[in-house]
This record gives structure tokens, sequence and C-alpha cells, in this order.
């Protein structure tokens, strides 16, 4: 990944925190490496680098800030831009896939052989997949650590070290103090408040503005009676993780975010974790992260589709809109599936029933007066699935298909998918059409540029702004929307 210096040395000498998580910035002289926004005295041009990860910086020897903690920030937006391979590995390496299945797993998940992923990434990224899994490791461990009272040898098995002298020897080298050094620090700052067992409060960041309302509005929508819960400010649902179930409660303000030419505030969702098992903290936030569209950047969305004028007053009445994503690719395709052809109100009563009927209750400590079930696994519903949907046979047996497509292997739905194959193997099921798969690249992969001409809604909203509602006629017109054309479907469905 090329980096513009001279542009990156001015964005940090202006501390622009609008390029907080685009790039990370290291200083030769101290060792360390920041964020561009970092309040540290602006170094000298002649001792800094920049580099496009965290994991480049960590492998040429730096260690974090820990003022202003560079792993803190927005992801990329690159990842959600791009459909290459580095930015569909990125994303898995973010999922825990490292963790789970070494670099092999991640190479196999992807297609390609272990050397040649590694050549790749370390020419686009300026690191391996180990040196970027370790990155990750290393920002899942700094988590723990200040969030949680769990022991240091628990947390370094849960963030995925072999060992808890390579769990010390990485903190010491990513942080440069002992793991109980940040604690004690953390402690500091939470004052009297201490860390709760099994439970995780977390920030999450994102660039702003955010519009939280309408991704409030979505869920609610399409929420699934005991798997999601809603109020005027914050959403909680469960989760399937890897190693275990778990819930999440995201307080999200419906008050705009504040956003000056360089400054920006108010930048953070706050997250509570309940989990089984420690180990599924660096994909549940990885997927909350997907969920809610929180490393997209909002201010080139909103440029670009501004300067149209029939999607300018839209987009100054909701700045900052978000693409709803997912936090299991399985549950959002079923669910996508059982939505063809009837109503959101249909597809939800039919999701409602298939959870409860199929779905498996949380113990009491994770629900803790919460939604407490789990959407049902694809292998439940091809075994069991035609006991207890209604509708049309056609229908069931779509469903039950793709159950069966899932359970088996032959579909993978996850956020390393190449958006064109994912939508080919969508299509070549029986039932599923090209709507169905283009909105699923959208929430499944973060598809930026998924404009779904042929939905009704997208076409009634741009008629209701004077834009062209049939196919072939917005179509054209949204050439110059690209690469934002998911942005701009949405803002459409929203007038609709």
């Amino acid at each position: 990944m090329l980096l513009d210096q001279e542009r990156c040395y001015r964005a940090v000498a202006s501390r622009d925190a609008r390029f907080d998580g685009h790039f990370i910035t290291a200083v030769r002289t101290t060792g360390i490496y920041c964020r561009p926004s970092c309040p540290a005295t602006t170094p000298k041009r002649g001792n800094v680098e920049f580099l496009p990860t965290a994991g480049a910086a960590q492998q040429r020897g730096y260690r974090a800030c820990r003022r202003c903690l560079p792993d803190a920030v927005p992801g990329s937006p690159d990842w959600n831009i791009r459909a290459d391979l580095a930015a569909r590995a990125m994303r898995l390496i973010a999922d825990g896939v490292v963790e789970r299945a070494g670099v092999a797993g991640l190479a196999a998940a992807l297609g390609y052989s272990e050397r040649q992923l590694g050549r790749v990434l370390t020419a686009e990224l300026g690191a391996g997949p180990l040196a970027l899994a370790r990155a990750h490791r290393a920002h899942t461990a700094r988590l723990l650590i200040e969030t949680t009272p769990l022991g240091m040898a628990d947390i370094a098995f849960a963030a995925g070290f072999a060992s808890v002298r390579q769990f010390n020897d990485t903190v010491r080298e990513v942080y440069g103090v002992p793991p109980t050094t940040l604690r004690t620090e953390a402690g500091r700052k939470r004052g009297s408040v201490p860390a709760v067992a099994g439970t995780l409060v977390l920030r999450l960041p994102y660039r702003p503005p955010f519009d939280a309302e309408g991704l409030l509005g979505f869920f609610r929508a399409r929420s699934l009676d005991g798997v999601e819960q809603l109020d005027d400010r914050g959403y909680r649902r469960t989760l399937r993780l890897p190693h275990g179930p778990a819930t999440a409660a995201m307080e999200l303000d419906t008050g705009s975010a504040h956003i000056t030419a360089t400054h920006i505030t108010a930048t953070h969702i706050t997250a509570t974790l309940r989990l089984a098992d420690p180990r599924d903290l660096g994909p549940a936030v990885a997927r909350l992260r997907w969920l809610l569209d929180l490393d997209a950047d909002p201010v080139a969305v909103d440029e670009l589709l501004g300067a149209d004028p029939a999607l300018a007053p839209r987009v100054a009445a909701v700045p900052g809109i978000r693409l709803p994503g997912t936090v299991d690719g399985a549950e959002t395709a079923l669910r996508a599936v059982l939505g063809q052809q009837v109503s959101v109100a249909a597809a939800r009563t039919a999701g409602s029933r298939l959870a409860a009927a199929l779905g498996d209750r949380l113990p009491p400590e994770l629900a803790q007066d919460g939604p407490d079930l789990l959407f049902p696994t694809p292998t439940t519903i091809a075994e069991r699935g035609r006991e207890v949907l209604r509708g049309p046979a056609r229908r069931i047996d779509t469903v039950v298909g793709l159950c069966v497509a899932i359970a088996s292997g032959d579909l993978v739905l996850d956020a390393g998918r190449d958006p064109a194959d994912l939508r080919a193997d969508l299509v070549a099921l029986p039932g599923v059409g090209p709507w169905t798969a283009g909105y699923l690249a959208m929430r499944l992969l973060g598809d930026p540029d998924e404009l779904l001409a042929t939905d009704l809604a997208v076409r009634r909203g741009a008629a209701a702004l004077g834009l062209p509602s049939d196919v072939d006629g917005l179509t054209a017109r949204s050439e110059n929307w690209k690469p934002w054309r998911s942005y701009a479907a949405t803002h459409l469905w929203r007038t609709a």
C-alpha cells in the first residue's frame, strides 16, 4: 500500500483525526508509533516514516504510544472499499482466524498458498500474516488486561498466545511496559470503578458524523423476539461466536457527533459484552464493528454523494449514513431468504417464529434480563426446518437448501469472500435471486458499491428525489456515485 508521505506529514502536523486508522506514524528517534492525531509534539519530518498498519510498525521494532493508543482507532476504510486479497485477509485476521486455524487456515480460507499470501501481505501492508495477527493479539490482550479482572495467564491464552512468556514478551515489546503496569494505569483511569468478572465494557471508535438513528430504525423494524432488543438509545442482541455464546449491548447516541475541518469529538460507542469464553473478545469486537459499519469514512461518502444535486438535500439532512452489517453471515442469509417477496413485518414474524422453535436459550448469567435466544444454526434448520417453517413450499425448499449448503461447507459466508464469487455461489442455489445475492454482498461483505437498482423501495426513493426510477436510468445516473452506491441505495431506502 503506497502512502503519500508528504500528505501524511501534513495530516500529522495538523493533528487531523480524520486520518486515524488510515496510517501509522512511526518516530525513529523515540521508537514509538502513534495515530496521526497524537497530541504529542510533532516530530521533525526527517525523523518519521509512515506505515499502513500497526503490524508493520511492530515488525520494524516500534512500540505503541501509550498516550494516544494507536490501536484504539477505527479500522482502515480500505478494507471495505477493496475486495482484493489483502483486504479480505485483514477482515479474517480481525475475526481471529489465525488464532483458531493458523496461517495455513487463513490461506486455505482465501484460496491461496501460505507463501503467496505472505508475499502479497508483506508487499501491500508491510507485514506478513503472522505479524499482523500478532498485532491483533496484542490489542486483544490490552483490552482484556484493562477491562477484566482475569489473571494474566488466562488473558494470555484468551488472546491467542501460545504461552505466558510469549504474552509477556509481546506486551513489553508493543507497549513498552509489563502487563501489570498496563492494568495499574487502567485502574487509575477508571478511578474507583472496578473491572467486573464476566462483563467487558468497551469503547468502539468511529469517524463522525454517525447516523445512529438510521441504524436503530433499520434494526428495530427487523428485530427478532428473544434474539434482539431495542430502545431509544441502545441495541442488544445475542451472538454465536467461535468458542461459545455471548450477548452485546450497544449504546448508540442519536445526537450527532461534532466535526470541524480538522478536529472531531464524541467518536465512540459504548459496548457491554458478556462472553462465555474470553477467547471470543477479538471476534466479538470485529463483528460489532462490522454490524455498525464503524470503519466507514463518512466524510468521503457524503462529499461524493452530496455533489449530486438530487441527493444533496438528503445527504445534508442525514449525514454519516451507515450500511447495516452482520454479526453472523448464516443468520443474515437465512433471514434475507425468509424475506424474499414478503414485507419486512412478515419476514420478522417468520424469523421470530423460527428462532422460538429451533433456537437455543442462553444461561441466565449471559442474558441478565436481556435477549436470551440464539438464532438456530444452519445444521438445525436443515434437519428440522420443515417441521416449523410456514408458507409456500418453494420458499421452504430454498431456506432448507441454503442451510444444507452452509452446513455442508459448500457455501461459505464469511468476511473473507470475494464479492463476485459470493454472488455467483448464491444465485447458483435454487430460489436465490440476484437481489438477494446483492443484498447479502452489501451486508455480509460491506460491499460499498451495490446499488440494488431493481429494488422497489430504492426506485420509489429515487422517484421521490426526482431521480430516474427505471432500472436502466437509475443505473446510468449512479455511475457518478461510485464507489459509494450502497450508501446511495441506503439513502433511497430511507427516503422511500
